[in-house]
């Protein structure tokens, strides 16, 4: 009877260590690739909008908030148009949620931003980061400028998602991110 007892007792703890280390399932929910959650470092970034008497940029400045966050030139071709416009309409589906989101476009380079591309993403923080350490910290894959980046309201990088993401696909991961989120 006791060792009946025992097996029972033990069966489960067996059984969640057996799934735990030998069997990994294949499916997820999450659209964008979970990333090892490091810290964006703080400090202050050269803002690269024209006639905004050169403010700096802090990643502080949006803690408490989730953030999208691309790398591009400052030149902006018709791919980084794309993440920016994606960027914006997953920001603009989420609703009552709106101001919980922010959006950040790091400049990697001396490029001058466009001014119609600042008029045309109004809102967004656009900050010149080339040579910053902050670059280091968003974990890429091949080319940094490939990737939307997803950041929690702690800083920490979340999620990467691929070169041309599906915009609809981003949009229920974020909205899943804001419902059982408690801050941001």
């Amino acid at each position: 009877m006791i060792l009946l007892v025992a097996a029972v007792c033990i069966a489960p703890f067996l059984g969640s260590f057996a799934l735990y280390y030998f069997w990994q399932p294949t499916g997820r929910i999450n659209y964008g690739e979970l990333v090892d959650g490091s810290l964006l470092p703080t400090g202050e970034l050269a803002t690269a909008i024209p006639g905004e008497g050169n403010k700096p940029f802090d990643f502080a400045q949006v803690r408490g908030k989730w953030v999208y966050v691309t790398v591009d030139s400052g030149a902006c071709d018709a791919y980084c148009q794309n993440k920016l416009w994606k960027m914006r309409q997953v920001r603009m589906t989420q609703g009552k949620s709106l101001e919980r989101i922010e959006r950040v476009w790091l400049v990697n380079d001396a490029r001058e931003v466009d001014g119609g591309v600042i008029k045309e993403y109004a809102g967004m923080w656009i900050a010149g980061a080339q040579g910053n350490a902050i670059l280091k910290a968003l974990p890429y894959r091949d080319v940094q400028r490939d990737h939307i980046y997803l950041v929690d309201p702690l800083g920490n990088v979340v999620l990467r998602y691929p070169r041309d993401a599906d915009p609809s696909r981003m949009k229920k991961d974020l909205a899943r991110l804001l419902r059982v989120s408690r801050i941001g």
